[in-house]
């Protein structure tokens, strides 16, 4: 059998996330069933990680497996000719029989975009907040998250992880106009919610409503219920994914 790799992006306002569920339409869903159709075999697609509904990636990896020696610019090709068109394929890559889409994957990048005025060209992919932030004091609590191991506080509750243990290596806002900002992080790996449960954390100290103190302590209790409001997924992507 052999293993391959694709590389592909995705808009996900129409699903309810990457993994496949019983009541929604899911990325995963629509991957798999396009590519069993074109190679005429079940096969099972295997994801880099799972994007919350309506999470958005400018790139995601799967696997899968076959035994037939495949074309793989042919097969990129008529992948992207049925697939819906917010999927795009970029590449079909052979790869070692050891290597996997989600435990290979080194770091993976998010950025979650916010604008403080209104832009008609941005609502679907970006959150728009009416009211001053302090970046300066957000980009100080951000660069504690660099200091921490455990983010059981930025966990949505009742997830089933099996430890909260992350490592966090870049965590900054970044301004590309006069009203347009996004928060870029990397860690090894993510926990369900957790960009962002962390980008609302940080909206509160940004508002003056948590001191750099408060949000060390958010951090200290593993408290989901310590921690501020989970952000719209909109206006979140999965940006990169090293292996």
């Amino acid at each position: 059998m052999q293993r391959y790799f694709i590389y592909f992006s995705y808009d996900g306002a129409n699903y309810h996330g990457w993994q496949i569920q019983p009541n929604g339409i899911s990325v995963q869903e629509k991957l798999q069933t396009s590519l069993s159709l074109l190679l005429r075999t079940p096969l099972e697609v295997v994801g880099a990680g799972r994007t919350d509904a309506g999470v958005h990636a400018r790139m995601m990896v799967a696997h899968f497996d076959c035994d037939a020696s495949l074309d793989c610019g042919k097969l990129a090709y008529k992948l992207n000719k049925i697939l819906p068109a917010d999927i795009s394929v970029e590449k079909v890559v052979p790869v070692e029989s050891d290597m996997h889409a989600r435990f290979s994957a080194k770091w993976r990048t998010y950025h979650y975009y916010i604008h403080t005025c209104k832009d008609p060209f941005v609502r679907n992919y970006s959150c728009e907040l009416h009211y001053p932030l302090d970046f300066q004091a957000m980009n100080a609590a951000a660069a504690c998250l660099l200091k921490q191991d455990d983010f059981a506080s930025f966990c949505k509750a009742g997830a089933d992880v099996k430890t909260t243990l992350c490592e966090v290596t870049a965590a900054c806002w970044h301004q590309t106009s006069p009203h347009h900002w996004y928060f870029e992080i990397t860690a090894n790996r993510f926990l369900r919610n957790m960009v962002r449960a962390v980008v609302g954390t940080l909206i509160e100290v940004g508002r003056g409503r948590m001191t750099l103190q408060e949000f060390e302590q958010v951090i200290a209790d593993k408290r989901r219920t310590s921690a501020g409001e989970s952000m719209p997924g909109h206006a979140l992507f999965l940006e990169q994914i090293d292996y």
